[in-house]
C-alpha cells in the first residue's frame, strides 16, 4: 500500500498528520523511514527532544497514546493484555494508560438520552445530576435517582466518539500494512491480522448493550453468593449508547489505609477476592478482564463490588483443559510438556527451534520450581514465561494472553492490600478440582459419546471415498495437486539469477575473444551483454532485500 494513497482512505488528513508526527517524534515507528515518501521523511526529521530519547521504549509509547487521545489509549489499554506481543516490560507500562477526557457539556448529554431513550432526563428519572461524576475515555458517568428512589449511574457515549475512532482505526490499518511490508520485525508479529483482532475488540467495548449482558450473566452466576455484588443494569433505561445501573457504594482496594482504618480484615479481603475470580475462569468460563483497583470496591457489609464489566474473557471446555493442562505441566516441571501446550496453543514460526526453547523452559522452571507456595510469585513466573515465548516470536490466542495477563493483575491487586499474599497458594486446591472435573463419570461419557460419533461418521464416509478414489484412478482422472507457497517468486529468481549469470559468462567469451561487430576494438553485444547481466543482477539483489531476506557475504 503506497502511503500517498492515504488521503484517499482517511477523511481527515490533519489527523493522518498529527498520528504520524508523534509517532515519529517518540521514536515508536523507524520502519517509516524505509518509506520513499518525501513528506513522511520531513516528519521524522522534527525535533523529537532530547527528554523523549531518554525515555524507555514503553514509556514513550504511553506517553505517545495520550497524546494521541481516545482511540489510542483503549488500544494501548486492550494492548496491555498481549506482553506475548509487546513484551511484559510495555504492557506494564501500558497498564497505567488512563483516559480523563473532557465531558461533553448538559445540553449535549440531554440530546443523547433524549435521542437513545426516547424521553428527557427530567422525563425518565427522579433526579438527574448534569455534572458528570467521571469521565473517561468513551464516555462519562451521571449519578441520577429512578422514579421509585433507586439511586443508578447512567453511562452515556461521548458525542462523535464512534466516527472518531472509525478514523483512527482507517489510519492505523494503512499504517499497519507498511509496519508489514518495510519491518521485517513487525511483520513477525502479524501487525494487519492482530489490528483486526483489537479493532472488534475495541469496538466491542462501544456497545453497551454487551456491558449490560455481561452484568446480567455474571448476577445469575453469583445469585447465591453473598461475597461479592455486581451493579444491576435497567435495560429499559439503557441503549448501545446509554447504560443505566446501580449504584454501589464503597472504598476502593486501592485505597488500602482507608479499609484498615474502617476494620476491615485486608488478608481475608484479598482471599475472597481472589476466589470469586477463580470461580469465574474455573467454574464459570466466564470471567471479569480488568481486576484493576478502580474497579474493586468493598462495600459496608464488606461484601466486594466489581464495577466496569465491559471487558470480559471467556473460556470454553477445549480451552479451559489446554489452560489446565499448562499450570499443571508447570506445576510438575515438567519442560517438555510445557513446550508441547505452548506449541499447541499458539502460532509457532516455522523456524523455531523446539530445542532450544524446551531448554529455557527447563531452565525457567528449574529457577521457580524450588519457591515455597507461600511466597511463590504468580505474576513474575507468567510473565517469565511470557518472555520467553515473545523470544521465539510465538503468537499465542488472545484468550490466552488475556487470561494470563488477568491472574497478572488480580495478583498484584490482592498483594497491594495483603503483602503476603500468594496466588499460588490460593491455586493449590483447584488441581483436586481439576482432577476430579476430569475424571467426573458425566464428563468422561460425554466424551466417549463424542468419540464414538466421530468413529461412527468414519466408518460410513470411509468405504463410499475409498471407492470414489478407486473410480477416478479406473477412469484414470484420478490427480494429485500439490500447492507451494510463495514458489513462483522463488521460481522467478533462481531463473533470473541463471540467465544473469549465463549472460555475464557469454557476454564476457564474447568480450574476451573480441567477437565483431566491434567500436574502438570493443565487442559490441560483449559489452551490452554484461552491463545487462550486472544490472538484472543488482534487481535481484534489491528484490530480494525488499522481501526481507537477507544476503550474507563470507
Amino acid at each position: 500500500m503506497r502511503i500517498d494513497a492515504l488521503p484517499n482512505l482517511v477523511r481527515d488528513g490533519k489527523r493522518l498528520h498529527e498520528v504520524v508526527s508523534t509517532l515519529a517524534r517518540y521514536g515508536l515507528a523507524p520502519w517509516l523511514e524505509k518509506a520513499n515518501v518525501g513528506w513522511v521523511r520531513k516528519h521524522l526529521r522534527a525535533a523529537s527532544g532530547e527528554q523523549i530519547g531518554q525515555l524507555s521504549q514503553g514509556a514513550r509509547l504511553r506517553l505517545a497514546m495520550t497524546e494521541l487521545g481516545t482511540t489510542f489509549i483503549k488500544l494501548g489499554q486492550i494492548l496491555s493484555t498481549r506482553p506475548d506481543l509487546v513484551g511484559p516490560e510495555i504492557t506494564e507500562e501500558l497498564t497505567k494508560l488512563q483516559a480523563n477526557a473532557p465531558a461533553d457539556s448538559p445540553q449535549t448529554i440531554r440530546q443523547m438520552i433524549e435521542s437513545e431513550l426516547g424521553g428527557t432526563p427530567d422525563e425518565l428519572f427522579l433526579e438527574f445530576d448534569d455534572e458528570p461524576a467521571a469521565s473517561a475515555s468513551i464516555g462519562q458517568v451521571h449519578f441520577a435517582t429512578m422514579k421509585d428512589g433507586t439511586p443508578v449511574v447512567v453511562k452515556i457515549q461521548h458525542s462523535g466518539i464512534e466516527g472518531k475512532i472509525h478514523s483512527d482505526m482507517e489510519i492505523l490499518r494503512v499504517l499497519a500494512e507498511l509496519a508489514e511490508r518495510y519491518s521485517s520485525h513487525a511483520r513477525q508479529l502479524r501487525p494487519v491480522d492482530t489490528l483486526a483482532e483489537l479493532t472488534r475488540t475495541l469496538f466491542a467495548e462501544l456497545d453497551f448493550t454487551r456491558e449490560s449482558r455481561n452484568l446480567e450473566r455474571f448476577e445469575h452466576n453469583f445469585a447465591q453468593d453473598q461475597r461479592v455484588c455486581f451493579p444491576k443494569p435497567y435495560p429499559t433505561l439503557s441503549s448501545d449508547r446509554v447504560l443505566t445501573m446501580d449504584r454501589l457504594v464503597g472504598v476502593g482496594v486501592g485505597h488500602r489505609d482507608e479499609l484498615q482504618s474502617l476494620g476491615y480484615d485486608l488478608s481475608d479481603l484479598a482471599r475472597r477476592g481472589a476466589n470469586i475470580f477463580l470461580e469465574m475462569i474455573f467454574r464459570d468460563g466466564f470471567y471479569h478482564a480488568d481486576p484493576h483497583p478502580g474497579n474493586i470496591i468493598v462495600l459496608e457489609d464488606a461484601t466486594i463490588g466489581l464495577l466496569d464489566c465491559g471487558m470480559v474473557g471467556r473460556v470454553d471446555e477445549t480451552f479451559r483443559e489446554q489452560f489446565e493442562d499448562l499450570l499443571m505441566a508447570c506445576a510438575g516441571n515438567d519442560a517438555q510438556a510445557v513446550c508441547d501446550t505452548i506449541c499447541e496453543m499458539g502460532s509457532v514460526p516455522p523456524e523455531m527451534d523446539p530445542d532450544a526453547l524446551r531448554g529455557d523452559l527447563d531452565d525457567f522452571l528449574a529457577e521457580f520450581g524450588s519457591q515455597d507456595l507461600s511466597h511463590f510469585d504468580l505474576g513474575g513466573v507468567l510473565n517469565r514465561m511470557m518472555a520467553i515465548i515473545r523470544r521465539y516470536s510465538i503468537i499465542l490466542p488472545t484468550r490466552l494472553s488475556l487470561l494470563i495477563k488477568v491472574l497478572v493483575m488480580l495478583e498484584g491487586t490482592a498483594r497491594d492490600l495483603s503483602p503476603t499474599f500468594s496466588l499460588g497458594e490460593i491455586l493449590e486446591p483447584y488441581k483436586e478440582k481439576i482432577l476430579r472435573r476430569r475424571l467426573a463419570p458425566g464428563r468422561l461419557l460425554k466424551k466417549a459419546r463424542h468419540s464414538a460419533a466421530d468413529w461412527s461418521r468414519l466408518v460410513e464416509m470411509a468405504p463410499r471415498d475409498l471407492a470414489d478414489i478407486l473410480t477416478q484412478v479406473k477412469r484414470g482422472r484420478f490427480e494429485v495437486h500439490l500447492e507451494h507457497r510463495k514458489l513462483d517468486s522463488i521460481a522467478n529468481r533462481v531463473v533470473m539469477g541463471i540467465l544473469s549469470a549465463a549472460l555475464f559468462v557469454g557476454s564476457a567469451m564474447i568480450w574476451s575473444r573480441a567477437v565483431p561487430p566491434l567500436l574502438g576494438g570493443v565487442p559490441v553485444f560483449g559489452v551490452l551483454g554484461c552491463f545487462a547481466a550486472v544490472f538484472m543482477g543488482a534487481s535481484l539483489v534489491r528484490a530480494i532485500k525488499r522481501s526481507g531476506g537477507n544476503i550474507e557475504l563470507k
